[in-house]
């Protein structure tokens, strides 16, 4: 048996499961100015992809730098999440935000 295309699928559900909690505290405690380290972190893991020979390490390179770079997004999206009151604010933050009455 070969368990080559368990492990990356559940490395990859992991991967993304992490992700999510990233992407929350990131937003909470930074705000969207660290979209940056995203990219960065999603470019190199796609440039290390290309460059790995190992399949699996390669595909999970892939979907690390995929994940982020789709964290970009998430990381605005997030902060529309705040703004509309369905994830906490930030209080130290508040002045960053489009409605300072957010629901809490």
């Amino acid at each position: 048996m070969y368990f080559t295309g368990l492990l990356i699928a559940v490395s990859t559900f992991l991967i993304i499961g992490l992700c999510h909690p990233i992407v929350i505290k990131t937003e909470y405690y930074f705000g969207t100015r660290p979209w940056w380290i995203f990219l960065l972190i999603g470019i190199a893991s796609i440039i290390g992809s290309l460059l790995v020979s190992h399949i699996v390490i390669s595909s999970l390179l892939g979907v690390l730098g995929a994940s982020f770079l789709w964290g970009i997004g998430e990381l605005i999206s997030q902060k529309k999440r705040v703004e509309k009151g369905w994830f906490p604010m930030n209080p130290k933050r508040k002045h960053e935000y489009k409605s300072s009455e957010t629901k809490q």
